[in-house]
């Protein structure tokens, strides 16, 4: 690698880490030691840059501003990026010495009407961690789809279109294929789902191989307090052996009779 060896993040809103995160980025320092880490937050980073940037920094969705951060950071510096809810369990050196890279997650979005076209192809999911170079044009392609459009619509509801759909339409263009193996698109190596993505986003269980080199923990920062209370109970449910049908039936009806008596 010949820029700078370096690990980037984005926390935007001002509040502290969490122990959760700050445990996680110890992880990068323990298998990443000759790598800097970098915060950018509304201090190094121009949360104005756009419309659909700024709409989002004013709505207070911080994870959209940094969906646009991410890309633009690696566009123009390179290096490596880490959601702040990912651990690393093991070096990734390998990965990095066959060049930019993303991983797959497991595909949530069957059977979603608003995102029909990604059915049966593999998701990548930048925030299990990506690897870029300065100036490579997918993600350029990637910021200019963020830049023609808005975050806030006109009927003052929010386009909360996830960067994992946008990430995986791009490279549906430039030539995806259906299946979980290793792929390379547009210069980036895409890595089985096994990799970076072993913990089940809706049972929770934790599965590795010999390829896995970190777990995402889903913090779902993006998420509503009712939505992400929901999604919790559910998923208790389901790794106790209730049927995904009933549990999500009754985490929603658990889930709007304590908020609204919190209301």
């Amino acid at each position: 690698m010949s820029q700078k060896k370096t690990i980037h993040y984005c926390w935007f809103g001002g509040s502290p880490l969490g122990e959760k995160e700050l445990a996680c980025i110890e992880s990068w320092k323990r298998f990443m030691p000759d790598y800097e880490i970098k915060q950018w937050d509304e201090s190094n980073w121009d949360v104005r840059c756009c419309d659909y940037v700024s709409e989002a920094y004013d709505a207070r969705m911080w994870a959209f501003v940094s969906d646009y951060a991410r890309f633009d950071i690696l566009y123009h510096f390179g290096g490596v990026y880490f959601d702040t809810d990912v651990e690393l369990i093991r070096p990734i050196d390998d990965i990095l010495s066959q060049g930019p890279f993303l991983g797959f997650e497991k595909n949530c979005f069957e059977g979603n009407r608003s995102s029909m076209d990604v059915a049966g192809y593999p998701v990548a999911n930048p925030g299990l961690g990506m690897f870029a170079v300065p100036g490579m044009d997918f993600y350029k392609k990637l910021l200019r789809s963020y830049e023609d459009g808005h975050f806030a619509n006109s009927d003052g509801s929010f386009d909360k279109t996830t960067v994992v759909i946008r990430v995986t339409r791009e490279l549906i263009k430039d030539g995806l294929k259906k299946g979980d193996g290793v792929q390379c698109v547009d210069g980036i190596r895409l890595y089985p789902s096994d990799f970076f993505n072993p913990k089940d986003f809706i049972t929770g269980r934790v599965t590795t191989s010999n390829n896995t080199r970190s777990i995402h923990h889903f913090s779902m920062s993006w998420y509503s307090p009712v939505r992400k209370y929901k999604h919790e109970l559910g998923s208790k449910m389901i790794s106790r052996g209730v049927p995904k049908t009933i549990a999500r039936l009754l985490s929603i009806l658990v889930a709007v009779c304590k908020y609204r008596r919190i209301q």
